[in-house]
């Protein structure tokens, strides 16, 4: 047997035991996955990393309309209070009783950076698996997407009484 075929050979058998060994420890049940229970740092951080590439490599090739239209922040602000703003809280807003049961914690995204407008867009239309982040894009338009990306955009640097303005 040739060096080549053994190294494939052991890969396979090393590949076999790694699912037979995953299969056993999902079917255990021995992690919890409730929301009151934490993940473990590994676990949050390949779980980080895989929504992360996921998002971006499906977002870039989305185009972005002009996002600096006031019309388009405010009905955004409308839609981002009835909709999001129990879980991701909003200019002036620091708790809520919804966001506390969730884990993980949604961002606040009043206090985040100004996300990217592509990657916004994505999330919000398709959502996030295993995390509370519905997917919009079954009840909400593309405009009405964009909107609310134009207005997540701008909370970061919006003052409560702006956000109580455009919300209403």
């Amino acid at each position: 047997m040739s060096c080549a075929t053994r190294a494939a050979v052991g890969f396979g058998a090393a590949l076999a035991a790694a699912g037979i060994g995953l299969a056993a420890f999902v079917a255990s049940g021995v992690y919890n996955i409730g929301a009151d229970d934490h993940h473990t740092p590994m676990v949050l951080s390949l779980i980080e990393h895989l929504r992360d590439r996921s998002v971006a490599v499906r977002a870039r090739a989305i185009d972005v309309p002009d996002l600096e239209d006031a019309a388009r922040i405010a009905a955004g602000a409308r839609r981002y209070a009835a909709l999001c703003s129990s879980c991701h809280l909003a200019p002036g807003v620091s708790h809520s009783d919804v966001r506390r049961g969730l884990y993980p914690h949604p961002p606040n995204l009043a206090a985040a950076a100004a996300p990217d407008a592509r990657r916004a867009f994505w999330t919000i239309k398709h959502g996030i698996k295993m995390s509370a982040m519905p997917a919009w894009g079954s009840s909400l338009d593309d405009v009405a997407i964009w909107e609310l990306v134009a207005f997540v955009r701008k909370a970061p640097g919006m003052s409560p009484d702006t956000y109580q303005l455009l919300s209403h």
